[in-house]
């Protein structure tokens, strides 16, 4: 390798790097030194404080000015190109003539005359020329030179009955810019029309009449990648080619941004229907079906293309492992302005694939739209209590719902449509019972949604009024709700317990979010969007959820293998955990334990039957609170006596939310310090991942706490200023929140009395909440302590015991700590709302009194034993038989969730490997389907056979390609599930297909 290192007058210092390869995995460097002509720009000289060799030359190559001499000269003249090419002559490089023009998109450089430029662009009529003009290159075009683009024969090949395009004025848009050309269409006897044979130069015509412009399928496909990757923008688009075209104004293109617009739009239609296969149709488009352009999950169960032949005779105990996994949500900020009409801009897909059929929508909606929108008597659903009273002025569609694939997180067909009024229950039935028309045959059904518990009371009573064509036949169908994991702690105790991925059966670790997941994709879109028409909105949603869909496929090799990585030791870990504890409570309390196992069995076949999980709490939860706090919300925005300022945040949510999160930093930091110095970097990178996304959550909430209490930003502002000091970088989990109490000890700032009021309700609430979480860990610390003494022997069974009572001790800590912190908030909300007497109920919490209720305080003898406070308190039976139901009841519960625990990772185990064998299931009868449309098509010429044939046979190879290298992915499968990989207490390992 030679790098110019010094210059002096026509010679320089060059460097001569050898590489030597001295043995297996060796390379040896040498560097040499020597005097050559001046042949490259120039370098400037190595500055003063260059690093040196012992030689005194500079080690380090100096390129950023050879770039720079180097682009400079690209606009020197001629003479000094041919010079630097090393050409004597100053002659054109085929010719003698003189060459002026240059091509800035050919590989070579050379320059030519005019002639020979010409001559050399007959088959790149789009290359971008400029030539010498009194001393500088200008840019000129090739239909200035001279060049026709002759359409309909070979390339160089005379038309004799040729026809003009345009006036001779037509303009091209190709991804190095617009490009105005002469173009003429062949009119012999056999010539195809013009459209045709724009086409068949791979150049997409903006009308089907006398057309004047055209974009090449280069810059389409171009863009419709970028756009969906980017989000970018037609407008941004266009303004892009404008610019490489003129970036200064002086010349701009003429303005083909609506051309542009058509041609994307039936650019991406064209190319859903073609990859839908429904080119290779007999009866073409019209024979497609709603839905029948989507991209499929291949991971979900999908009846006759990725299913075992006699699944639908599976057992009971193993049907859980065909269930489809739904998830519905809305996103408001997928908003439209009331801008244009359906009359107007009806759109080309039309229920074709996502978006539902939108006459029959409203059709639907303008029928069912009277029934009345049952209130929630839950949490504060205010999407659902205010979704006759939100504001929709001047919006055509306040956002969209959907129905998703709840466990990959793909957008189901038929399943997205506009909202009017927040998250209004007929228009999410609507799109359930339109996309399960998709798959009618599958048996067991586990849906989710933040508001399962109101939505799902009357949803069968609301079907039986709705048309008999979206019916749901429940004959033979097995369906469970479910609370995404994310939103079921603002529920009350009674769903908590109810509707729990945690506690049901069959659903594995599913955690039911990943509608939230996918709108941070499409939210980008928005800005555009919400300013179109309803036809094109609906056409740039499809495709990119189709687009997302898509990636989604490409990358299960990957995301499968990832999560059943994670898997299997967690399924490990708390199936070892349950059978320490149950083994335990085995000897101590046999009868016990079998009558919960029989109870939690019953419940999970039957959840009418009284569940397990359910304790019997007597003091005022933080649940109950905030059914209260939103309940006196919906009735003062009823009376207008309190008004919102945001569409989904309400102040109660607001400041339980800030509570919450106070909750998961403490959780965070607990984390961190047990990390230790010695973490792997698989631990490193799962701590990471949640600091970030407890990061982006705390960032979206503070926006939304400006709104309620401005005064904060003065706060934050000087944070910011303080943080610009500090060396280190603040971490998520000493963000500080700034609730009302925080405001009132440590500022004097004013705060909104109102949020005081709720942080007092919903602190209060929660210290009781942590006192009976403190009594009841301690309870069972107490057991096991007395239970370690007394029967267990041996170091391993000491060592197993010892890991749960210290896991135990970790609960107590937790708990105390939730206590302080709300009795630190309370404390200093006191003296602005002049609450006094709450001392009594909830007295300060010392070190000492966080122990059992046997246990002496700390130099107490046995004679002189006190009961701590948190045992005389509000919510606990202190002696007797009482005591002991107390403590059976803690046990159970305890007992049950270990259970629970356990058999979630051990399904969550099977359902990966059932979906990694559905996934290539689908993908080779997709390669078969594909196969069978090569022939459909009769009748055609054989070029164009030849052409249907060819494309349906790469799709095919594709989806093998696909499979293949999944199962590569996942060849080491076997390694991963260990033969002694212990079996769960109540279900086993299946890995049959």
């Amino acid at each position: 390798m030679h790098a110019p290192q010094e210059t002096s007058g026509d010679h320089e210092l060059h460097k001569h790097i050898s590489h030597t390869i001295t043995g297996p995995g060796r390379v040896a460097m040498h560097t040499e030194y020597f005097v050559g002509p001046t042949a490259t720009p120039n370098v400037p000289a190595v500055a003063p404080n260059s690093p040196l060799n012992d030689n005194g030359y500079n080690e380090f190559d100096v390129v950023d000015a050879a770039y720079m001499d180097y682009l400079a000269e690209t606009d020197e003249g001629p003479k000094k190109r041919k010079r630097t090419a090393g050409v004597s002559s100053f002659c054109c490089a085929e010719c003698p003539l003189p060459p002026l023009y240059w091509c800035k998109d050919c590989f070579s450089t050379e320059l030519y005359c005019q002639r020979c430029t010409v001559e050399k662009h007959c088959a790149n009529p789009l290359h971008r020329i400029e030539h010498w003009n009194n001393g500088y290159f200008a840019h000129t075009t090739l239909k200035v030179l001279g060049l026709h683009v002759q359409l309909g024969h070979p390339s160089g090949e005379c038309c004799y009955n040729s026809s003009t395009a345009f006036h001779d004025d037509f303009v091209v848009l190709d991804i190095n810019g617009v490009h105005e050309i002469a173009l003429d269409f062949c009119a012999c006897e056999i010539a195809q029309s013009p459209i045709v044979q724009l086409l068949c130069t791979r150049w997409y015509p903006s009308t089907t009449v006398d057309p004047r412009s055209a974009a090449t399928f280069c810059l389409l496909h171009h863009f419709h990648i970028l756009s969906l990757e980017s989000k970018a923008s037609a407008f941004e688009y266009w303004q892009t080619l404008a610019r490489l075209t003129d970036n200064a104004g002086v010349s701009p293109p003429k303005d083909r941004y609506e051309a542009l617009l058509r041609m994307m739009k039936q650019w991406c239609n064209i190319t859903l229907l073609k990859r839908s296969g429904y080119g290779h149709d007999p009866a073409g488009v019209c024979a497609a079906t709603p839905g029948a352009c989507a991209v499929l999950c291949a991971a979900c169960p999908q009846p006759g293309k990725n299913m075992p032949d006699d699944w639908e005779k599976a057992p009971p105990e193993v049907r859980w492992k065909y269930a489809l996994f739904l998830a519905i949500d809305a996103n408001f900020c997928l908003a439209r302005k009331n801008v244009s009409s359906d009359e107007v801009d009806p759109g080309l897909s039309r229920g074709l694939s996502y978006f539902v059929e939108e006459r029959g929508f409203k059709s639907f909606l303008n029928e069912a739209g009277r029934l009345p929108q049952e209130k929630s008597m839950c949490a504060s659903h205010s999407a659902v209590n205010l979704a006759d009273t939100k504001n929709a002025r001047g919006l055509a569609a306040t956002g969209v719902g959907t129905v998703d694939c709840t466990r990959h997180n793909l957008k189901r067909p038929c399943a997205v449509g506009d909202l009017q009024k927040g998250k209004r229950y007929v228009n999410m039935d609507y799109l359930l019972f339109s996309t399960l028309q998709q798959t009618r045959d599958v048996m067991v059904l586990n849906i989710s949604y933040d508001i399962t518990c109101q939505w799902s009371k009357n949803l069968w009573d609301r079907m039986s009024r709705y048309p008999s064509a979206i019916h749901l036949d429940l004959s033979n169908k097995t369906i469970v709700f479910l609370v995404p994991k994310f939103h079921l702690p603002a529920h009350i105790a009674a769903c908590q317990i109810t509707f729990s991925y945690n506690l049901i059966k069959g659903v594995g670790r599913t955690d039911g979010k990943a509608p939230e997941r996918g709108w941070a994709n499409i939210n980008p879109v928005a800005t555009s969007t919400r300013e179109m028409g309803p036809g094109s909105r609906r056409d740039i949603l499809d495709d990119h959820f189709g687009d997302f869909n898509w990636k989604k496929v490409t990358n299960f090799g990957i995301s499968l293998l990832r999560k059943i990585k994670s898997a299997i030791p967690e399924r490990e870990l708390h199936v070892r955990d349950f059978e320490d504890f149950d083994r335990m409570l085995s000897q101590e309390r046999p009868n016990e334990v079998e009558t919960w196992k029989s109870a939690v069995e019953i419940w999970e076949e039957d959840r009418s039957q009284p569940n397990p999980f359910k304790i019997k709490s007597k003091s005022m939860s933080q649940a109950a609170v905030r059914l209260s706090l939103s309940q006196k919300e919906a009735r003062d925005l009823e009376h207008g006596v309190n008004v919102a300022l945001h569409s989904d945040i309400s102040p109660s949510i607001l400041i339980s939310s800030g509570i919450d999160y106070e909750d998961q930093q403490c959780h965070l930091q607990r984390d961190h310090s047990a990390l230790g110095v010695y973490a792997t970097d698989l631990q490193l990178a799962k701590f990471q991942e949640r600091s970030n996304a407890l990061q982006r959550k705390i960032a979206e909430w503070c926006k939304i706490q400006l709104l309620y209490l401005p005064s904060v930003a003065c706060i934050r502002t000087s944070d910011i200023e303080s943080s610009i000091d500090s060396i280190q970088e603040e971490k998520p989990y000493d963000i500080k929140l700034w609730l009302p109490s925080q405001i009132r000890r440590e500022t004097l700032l004013p705060c909104n009395d109102s949020l005081s009021e709720y942080e007092w309700d919903l602190q209060r609430a929660q210290a009781f909440d942590a006192l009976d979480d403190l009594r009841w860990q301690l309870h069972l610390r107490t057991h096991l302590y007395k239970f370690k003494d007394a029967q267990i022997r041996g170091q391993r069974e000491n060592t197993r015991a010892g890991v749960i009572i210290k896991n135990v001790e970790v609960n107590v800590s937790v708990a105390a700590e939730h206590y302080r912190r709300a009795w630190n908030a309370l404390s200093a909300l006191t003296p602005s709302l002049a609450r006094n007497a709450w001392t009594t109920e909830l007295p300060k919490l010392e070190d000492g009194d966080t122990r059992g209720m046997g246990d002496n305080a700390f130099g107490e003898l046995s004679g002189n034993r006190t009961l701590s406070w948190i045992w005389k308190a509000q919510g606990v039976a202190t002696a007797g038989v009482e005591g002991e139901a107390v403590l059976s009841e803690a046990l159970r519960v305890e007992w049950c969730r270990s259970r629970a625990r356990a058999n979630r990772w051990v399904e969550e185990v099977e359902l990966l490997l059932e979906e990694m064998w559905r996934v290539g299931a689908f993908l080779a009868w997709h390669a078969v389907w594909w196969e069978e449309q090569a022939t459909r098509r009769v009748g055609l010429d054989d070029a164009s056979l030849e052409g249907i044939r060819g494309y349906a046979k790469r799709q095919a190879a594709l989806r093998r390609s696909m499979r293949d290298v999944f199962l590569t992915k996942w060849s080491i499968m076997p390694a991963l599930l260990h033969p002694k990989a212990t079996a769960a207490p109540i279900l086993s390992i299946n890995t049959a297909h």
